[in-house]
């Protein structure tokens, strides 16, 4: 059940990026041209230019940080139960997540979809793990089931989010 969810997340990732790459062309080329002066456009991007770049950034740092590897290692403390454990980690996750929510002004509605769907992922795939565990489980096996569904995928959804991060953000330049 879990190999599903996690690859019909990394094929909506996937769908939403090929989708982005075909179909934006096509609608650049229909769009007019806006009615303000040229020189008032080129003010007007080179102000929102590094915003959009430092946003790309923030969203790179948060996919990073919401990467369950580098989120396990953060948040894991001896002793705890996996119940603990599942609660920090999806505390953090949504945390990571509200401190950067108004970054989505600044970048792509596909990398923003990306990152929410990213997390959303997150959550679903601690939850089900930590739901498949006794009652007296530690964080320790909590965090070892969670690193072997990510070890027998092909590619995780953070790594993915990354890169569709990193060529929306490629196309600014």
């Amino acid at each position: 059940m879990l190999f599903i969810v996690l690859g019909i997340g990394i094929l909506t990732i996937l769908y939403m990026t090929l989708r982005d790459m075909f179909l934006k062309p096509k609608e650049k080329e229909a769009t007019p041209a806006t009615t303000a002066p040229v020189s008032e456009k080129r003010s007007s991007d080179a102000a929102v230019l590094p915003l959009q770049l430092q946003a790309y950034e923030r969203m790179a740092l948060l996919v990073d940080r919401i990467n369950l590897q580098n989120l396990i290692s953060r948040v894991y403390q001896p002793g705890l139960g996996a119940t603990d454990m599942q609660v920090g980690l999806i505390h953090t996750i949504k945390a990571e997540f509200d401190h950067n929510v108004t970054q989505q002004i600044y970048v792509s509605p596909l990398a923003w979809e990306a990152v929410k769907t990213l997390k959303e992922q997150t959550i679903t795939i601690i939850n089900q793990v930590a739901s498949q565990l006794p009652a007296e489980a530690s964080a320790m096996d909590l965090n070892k089931q969670i690193l072997e569904v990510f070890l027998q995928a092909e590619s995780s959804p953070a790594e993915m989010t990354a890169q569709i991060v990193n060529a929306e953000a490629r196309k600014l330049f």
